[in-house]
């Protein structure tokens, strides 16, 4: 690269590439995961529950699959991680139906919605682990003593 392009060029494309890169892995990998219950080590539930329950397949075409890897089956992935993944759209079937013989929930929704959910929890997570807001001192006027342990 640095033979075709200059070494500012050759850096700026690098910079560039890795950012986008960067978008596409965490626009592939946060939908499947974010939002979804967290399984505490010390719960007692069986391997087969902690992946099912903690995952979310995306719905989609197989051009969803081919922009997404075939992680779009999170679940099937977590089940069977060494599974080629076009495999995986064959898995979900079966998958699918044993956890609705078993009562066990199977989450899977569109590109768009896991979006929605993924900031829905971000949004509920920033703000349940934002501190209290200061108090305005702005009303107290320049005048004002600052409180005891505050410059």
């Amino acid at each position: 690269m640095f033979v075709v392009l200059s070494p500012l060029q050759a850096v700026v494309f690098l910079v560039v590439q890795q950012g986008l890169f960067g978008v596409y892995m965490g626009s592939s990998f946060a939908p499947n995961h974010k939002g979804m219950p967290v399984v505490g080590q010390d719960e007692k539930v069986d391997f087969l529950r902690r992946q099912v329950l903690t995952s979310r397949n995306i719905r989609g075409s197989l051009l969803t699959d081919l922009a997404l890897g075939g992680l779009n089956y999170q679940i099937e992935h977590h089940l069977f991680p060494s599974m080629p993944r076009p495999s995986l759209r064959h898995a979900q079937a079966p998958v699918r139906a044993f956890c609705a013989q078993h009562g066990i929930p199977y989450t899977q929704t569109g590109l768009l919605a896991s979006y929605a959910q993924v900031l829905r929890h971000l949004h509920t997570t920033g703000r349940t682990a934002s501190p209290e807001p200061a108090a305005d001192t702005a009303a107290a006027g320049p005048d004002a003593a600052p409180e005891p342990g505050h410059a």
